[in-house]
């Protein structure tokens, strides 16, 4: 008897990860001669947002390159990240804040479960929260829509986790 195979389509963001990024990027700001009397900070709030503060837009725009950096060499990518607009703060200092998307949200879950149909791949997919779960009888098939969605660009980062075979 067949049995279904499935796995789980996730887009997570390392919080540890982004937390080092921010390390480092701060001893590279303060190290930087460009950036020395800035009063530039990057700091995380919560687990969900970076808040990045510094003199003017364009010291802001080299804290955010050096940021972006670190978190590429840390494996975080930057389609997790959803940049706000820049906001002047007290002493004609501007801040921005940036959030981290955690999870596939709705209307790009729905792209990837469109994806999946209009694959005429023999797999079904449902939203379930901020995941999308394949079901497929075939591994094989399970192996092509991971191939499928890791080659279109949906907007976030997306892992595939909880691969189980029955």
């Amino acid at each position: 008897m067949a049995s279904d195979n499935s796995f789980d389509v996730v887009s997570k963001v390392e919080i540890q990860e982004v937390k080092n990024a921010i390390d480092q990027a701060s001893k590279e700001v303060h190290a930087r001669f460009d950036l020395k009397d800035s009063k530039s900070k990057i700091e995380l709030e919560g687990n969900d947002t970076i808040q990045l503060a510094s003199q003017d837009e364009y010291k802001l725009q080299a804290v955010t390159e050096i940021l972006s950096q670190k978190l590429v060499k840390r494996g975080v990518s930057l389609k997790n990240l959803e940049f706000e607009k820049i906001e002047p703060a007290a002493n004609s200092s501007v801040r921005q804040k940036i959030k981290l998307v955690q999870g596939i949200p709705s209307e790009k879950a729905k792209i990837i479960v469109a994806a999946i149909k209009d694959s005429k791949k023999k797999a079904q997919a449902s939203i379930q929260g901020d995941t999308v779960r394949v079901v497929s009888k075939d591994r094989d098939v399970l192996q092509e829509v991971m191939a499928l969605l890791k080659g279109k660009d949906i907007g976030v980062e997306l892992q595939f986790t909880n691969f189980r075979s029955n």
